[in-house]
C-alpha cells in the first residue's frame, strides 16, 4: 500500500509560478512510476508529467518547457514546478503512483489540490 497527499495549490495570476508537492508514505520502496494528472471543469483527466524510477520524464506538449516534474527520494516527495502559468492550467491536480506488490502493479491516487490561474 502507498498513500499520497498533495499540497501547494492556490490562486496565481497568469505568468506566475507554483510548486506542487506530493508526499508519499507506506511501501514507498515499491514505487515504480509517479505522475501528475489534472482535471479541469468540462474536460477529462489528463496526464501532466511522469517520472520513472530511473528518472525518465515525459510531459505533453501543452506543458513542456513550463512544467518540470522531479523527485526527492530522501524526502519521499514528488514535485511539480509550474512556470508561466496560463488560465488553461486551471484544474485540480492529482498525484499518482504505480507500485509493485510481487509481480503485480497497483495504482494509488492523492486527494488532489486546486490550482486556479487568473487572467
Amino acid at each position: 500500500q502507498v498513500q499520497l497527499v498533495e499540497s501547494g495549490g492556490g490562486l496565481v495570476q497568469a505568468g506566475g509560478s507554483l510548486i506542487l508537492s506530493c508526499a508519499a508514505s507506506g511501501d514507498i520502496f515499491s514505487i515504480k512510476t509517479m505522475c501528475w494528472y489534472r482535471q479541469a471543469p468540462g474536460k477529462p483527466r489528463e496526464l501532466v508529467a511522469r517520472i520513472t524510477d530511473d528518472d525518465n520524464t515525459i510531459a505533453p506538449d501543452s506543458v513542456k518547457g513550463r512544467f518540470t516534474i522531479s523527485r526527492d527520494n530522501a524526502k519521499n516527495t514528488l514535485y511539480l514546478q509550474m512556470n508561466n502559468l496560463k488560465p488553461d492550467d486551471t484544474a485540480v491536480y492529482y498525484c499518482n503512483a504505480d507500485y509493485a506488490q510481487g509481480s503485480l502493479l497497483y495504482g494509488s491516487w492523492g486527494q488532489g489540490t486546486q490550482v486556479t490561474v487568473s487572467s
